[in-house]
């Protein structure tokens, strides 16, 4: 008679944690404490907390990748929304460095898709980042040992705000970053597909100098960020959108108003990619100045 009893208050017991760990409802009345923000990849990965793989990479997985050019992955270089915070992906960038500390992902991530729709390879030299563009390269230097690893950016992360960058098992084993679990880093950008359009651009200019030239000077397209009164203002956004963005930049002044113009660029492609990045970003009202110099 004692085992009926036992069985029915271990069920009991399990329905009860059962019960405390699960997520209320969508009509369930409303509590006292605030529900709890989710992950977006709550469920994706089978294991709760990232560990180390069971082996060192070998020489040959942590040799450097070649930097190359290459097109913008479709995915990945959309604007995203992380816990609240809002990320606008450069895409257009051709020349960067930051100085940071770094972090690493191993077992939890390994064989899981990467933002720009890869497989997640912690063996590779590989890396995530906020913003630079899927896919480019970038050269890693620890700081504190001078070692340096070049990895292939193709995934987005990490997402604690003191950290600017992620590096894959094999690229964190090399500058030597595995014991402390990050370091402070130097990240410099190598290549980028911005540059494969640069040298796209070159192509036509050597085959046919006079007609690409033309061209080239006839098509000056602008775009309009603001336009406002106070000149010391405008000069202050001005400096901080052409670092933080990597964009030539020009002010305008006239009637009053000073306007803060992004380009030229001869590159319609480039020029409303731009506009798309900064509409969604904190000037949705930009426009393009002339829509014949830009379309």
């Amino acid at each position: 008679m004692k085992k009926p009893l036992i069985s029915l208050f271990a069920f009991a017991v399990v329905l009860l944690f059962s019960a405390c760990s699960s997520k209320p409802t969508s009509d369930a009345p409303g509590t006292a404490e605030p529900a709890r923000r989710v992950s977006p990849n709550d469920g994706r990965y089978q294991q709760e907390h990232d560990s180390k793989p069971s082996r060192l990479p070998t020489l040959l997985e942590m040799t450097d990748p070649t930097p190359k050019a290459e097109a913008l992955s479709r995915g990945g270089n959309n604007p995203y929304n992380i816990f609240g915070q809002d990320y606008l992906p450069l895409s257009h960038l051709t020349e960067h460095e930051e100085i940071g500390i770094a972090s690493w992902y191993g077992n939890k991530f390994h064989g899981h898709l990467t933002s720009n729709g890869e497989t997640y390879n912690m063996f590779g030299m590989s890396a995530a980042h906020k913003t630079l563009p899927l896919p480019s390269y970038v050269r890693v230097t620890n700081l504190d040992t001078n070692q340096s690893a070049i990895v292939r950016v193709n995934d987005r992360g990490p997402f604690h705000q003191d950290r600017v960058i992620d590096l894959s098992y094999s690229a964190a084993y090399k500058i030597g970053m595995l014991q402390r679990g990050t370091a402070r880093v130097k990240v410099e950008l190598l290549k980028s597909p911005a540059m494969l359009a640069q040298q796209q651009q070159v192509i036509p200019m050597q085959r046919a100098p006079e007609l690409s030239t033309s061209s080239r000077l006839a098509r000056q397209c602008y775009i309009q960020l603001f336009a406002i009164s106070d000149n010391n203002r405008a000069r202050q956004l001005q400096q901080q959108i052409a670092s933080q963005w990597s964009v030539p930049t020009e002010i305008r002044s006239g009637n009053g108003l000073h306007r803060l113009l992004i380009g030229p660029t001869a590159d319609t492609q480039l020029a409303q990619q731009w506009l798309n990045q900064f509409r969604t970003g904190s000037y949705p009202q930009a426009f393009f100045v002339d829509g014949n110099q830009c379309g």
